[in-house]
């Protein structure tokens, strides 16, 4: 009987001083283009929303919360791209609603995870011609300091995350030639062209049985329904960017929410840990007690019987503890269910103003967005019957 205890007592202490987590402080430095490169040479970038990742998300997680992560899915992209800006390594970096906007590289995302500790995304690049770059995925863990308001620097808790996407861009971007480069800028000003003009332009760009686009052949520089579509390009530049203004003025408006929600589920999380450790240490000592109490009870003498009475009493009000514990582990849960639904509320859509006219986007962000695509395709059929 009392070597079982003492396997109880060891196994309660190894348990007690398990569970550490290892976080990092240090940042990944963002890497900048360093060599001139010509205008004509700069790729375009866009950054798609991602995707949430609630389809693969586990039901009894309690960190997937759908209004968070829905919110992210718009928020980040734009996170990275304000961290590609300052690479100085490509040419208009935006993000955008969806592939029909037309720019020379794409950036897809999924949210594998994000709960203010950790944050692990799939990142995807692919260009205007669907060739595929590569898939990558990046996690990054923060401790406590990440959300220091002592620090002099404001920065995000995951920038060094969003510097290794660049990073990595930058670097296959540099592998390309200037040769490769201009191809590219070439075949999506034919894309956008073919898709104004597909009866003129069809000839100038095929696709090959891997579904990759080439040039056939390039179009007169002087030729009327090319200079045409090229102007009507400029003006789609310019709605891309009231787009982008409307992005950066929801990124803003979502930032002090977020990052409360952000920091105030980190301390969700460590406050679970901490209550799971003491519940579960509680529970253990609850039982060790309970069996020291048997134990003792087993033995004839009056003053082992009064002790297994108190063991047995300590034991039975530590299990109680255990399972108050719980109850406030779960009091935890609840309360990062309520940050995730008031963080969908603080970022409502709002009235815009366009061109004159004044749109209202209704619903959630992922139905604003819908509704920005279905404006696009208005605009662009316009500026189609002017030509």
């Amino acid at each position: 009987m009392f070597q079982w205890l003492t396997l109880l007592l060891a196994s309660s202490a190894l348990i007690a001083c398990g569970g550490q987590r290892v976080t990092s402080t240090i940042i990944t430095p963002l890497q900048q283009q360093t060599v001139q490169v010509e205008e004509s040479q700069l790729l375009d970038i866009a950054i798609l929303p991602f995707d949430p990742g609630l389809d693969d998300a586990d039901d009894d997680d309690i960190t997937v919360l759908p209004a968070v992560r829905n919110a992210e899915a718009q928020y980040l992209p734009n996170k990275l791209a304000a961290t590609l800006q300052q690479t100085a390594a490509w040419g208009a970096v935006r993000a955008v609603p969806s592939r029909q906007t037309i720019v020379d590289v794409y950036v897809d995302g999924t949210i594998v995870h994000s709960d203010g500790e950790t944050l692990t995304l799939d990142i995807s690049v692919s260009d205007s011609s669907n060739r595929h770059w590569y898939k990558k995925s990046y996690g990054e863990t923060v401790g406590q300091y990440a959300y220091d308001n002592s620090r002099q620097t404001k920065r995000d808790p995951f920038q060094g995350l969003f510097n290794r996407i660049a990073n990595d861009l930058l670097q296959y971007n540099q592998q390309l030639s200037s040769e490769d480069a201009k191809k590219l800028r070439t075949i999506s000003a034919l894309r956008f062209a073919r898709d104004f003009s597909p009866e003129t332009f069809n000839k100038h760009i095929k696709e090959t049985p891997g579904g990759q686009l080439e040039i056939l052949s390039l179009p007169a520089r002087n030729d009327p329904t090319l200079l045409r579509i090229e102007r009507i390009r400029e003006r789609d530049y310019l709605y891309i960017d009231t787009m982008q203004e409307y992005y950066d003025a929801f990124s803003l408006k979502m930032e002090r929410p977020y990052q409360a929600w952000r920091m105030n589920s980190y301390e969700e999380l460590e406050a679970v840990r901490e209550l799971k450790r003491q519940s579960r240490n509680r529970t253990i000592g609850g039982i060790i007690a309970i069996v020291a109490g048997i134990a003792a009870a087993g033995n004839n003498g009056g003053s082992s019987q009064s002790a297994a009475a108190v063991s047995i009493g300590a034991g039975a009000l530590l299990i109680k503890s255990g399972l108050a514990k719980k109850a406030e582990l779960q009091i935890h849960k609840d309360a990062l269910i309520e940050l995730g639904q008031s963080l969908e509320a603080a970022v409502e859509p709002r009235v815009i103003e366009l061109e004159n006219r004044t749109i209202t986007l209704t619903g959630n962000v992922e139905a604003q967005y819908a509704q920005w695509k279905v404006l696009l395709r208005d605009i662009y059929q316009a500026e189609r019957g002017g030509i």
